[in-house]
């Protein structure tokens, strides 16, 4: 997998990775100095794209001279947000604000707990993976991608982030609404609910097997982020529901423009990975593609198939709960029920497991 002379650079420094391009004016979330900016033009920047975005490109442009394919997610296998738009803005016109405020605060703490990424450990690489990987984005996991990828999501130092950008969001749109004080404890009982999953590869090092589960796990959870984003943009941008439309709307979207970096660095290292070979712990090797693949199809198959109940579950109890403040509750849960998206899980993810032999 040698580089091409004269291709693009593809080693970086750990502070390159974690530079912003400078910015003409702040953006300010709920008071708060958020990262990123604005340029003379008034366009957004993202933060810690100023290296990060070219590096990005080439090594995707290594892939593609090496003949490795980048992976794709078929968006086909996003569930649809509960409650959708339509189910959403009903509520917020008949003024059940509850269920609404419930789900944008979930999403912010979701995007605060972005940040453990930083504690992932990187197993020394060059020993597990046959091929050379100096000049990949996998290289660069430890030097800079893993913590600006936190940074961005739950701020850092005296700046917010993603978390403070999704609270701003929503209390521009619904006027700086009360909290229910019981949003992250029933989250936190359903993960701890959740157990520890198996190994689906004990062959691995076990350090590499964790760093690539979450990977996948979180690559696949930035990928279907882009429905949340779609649902938010519209509904706070929608000015019949929303006390600020305008600002709202764009907070969501300054969010949807710093994450297209999480999605592309992630797709690019386990792409390069599923390219290589990996050894195990007996001395033998198995391909990256079998590990990668394996482990997107188990997390695609539980996601598609559990994801509309378990979101349902979230908020539905609480949902009926709030419609109770409306004039007729029965109409109102009948109506919103009418406007559910229908959707059957694909029956393949894509990533079914195609076993490849092994060698000694």
């Amino acid at each position: 997998m040698s580089e091409a002379a004269g291709a693009e650079r593809t080693t970086y420094t750990r502070d390159e990775l974690l530079t912003s391009a400078p910015c003409a004016a702040p953006l300010i979330a709920g008071g708060m100095r958020c990262h990123g900016g604005f340029d003379a033009d008034g366009r957004y920047r993202s933060p810690r794209t100023l290296h990060r975005a070219p590096a990005i490109a080439a090594w995707q442009a290594r892939l593609a001279r090496d003949s490795a394919p980048l992976l794709e997610i078929p968006r086909a296998l996003m569930p649809p947000q509960y409650p959708n738009v339509e189910q959403s803005t009903l509520l917020l016109r008949h003024g059940v604000r509850d269920p609404i405020v419930r789900t944008l605060t979930i999403i912010s703490i979701v995007e605060g707990f972005g940040a453990i990424i930083r504690d992932v450990r990187v197993p020394e690489l060059g020993a597990l993976v046959v091929e050379p990987v100096e000049g990949t984005a996998l290289a660069h996991l430890a030097q800079g991608l893993f913590e600006a990828h936190a940074r961005d999501e739950s701020g850092f130092k005296d700046e917010g982030g993603h978390k403070q950008m999704w609270e701003a969001a929503r209390d521009l749109a619904l006027d700086k609404p009360k909290i229910p004080g019981d949003v992250l404890m029933r989250m936190m009982g359903r993960r701890a609910s959740r157990g520890r999953p198996e190994r689906p590869f004990p062959q691995l090092d076990e350090t590499l097997e964790r760093m690539l589960a979450l990977m996948a796990q979180v690559l696949v959870v930035e990928v279907f982020a882009e429905g949340t984003f779609e649902w938010g943009v519209r509904l706070l941008s929608n000015p019949e529901v929303s006390a600020a439309p305008a600002a709202a709307g764009d907070m969501v979207r300054h969010v949807q423009s710093d994450e297209k970096p999480h999605v592309e660095y992630l797709r690019t290292a386990l792409s390069e990975l599923r390219a290589r070979t990996l050894r195990t712990v007996d001395g033998r090797t198995i391909a990256g593609r079998e590990v990668v693949d394996g482990l997107l199809h188990r997390i695609l198959r539980e996601i598609t198939r559990n994801r509309p109940r378990e979101q349902r579950e979230d908020i539905r109890e609480s949902l009926i709960d709030a419609m109770q403040a409306a004039a007729n509750p029965e109409a109102l849960l009948e109506e919103f029920d009418a406007l559910e998206s229908p959707w059957t899980p694909p029956e393949r993810t894509g990533f079914e497991p195609q076993p490849t032999a092994a060698a000694s």
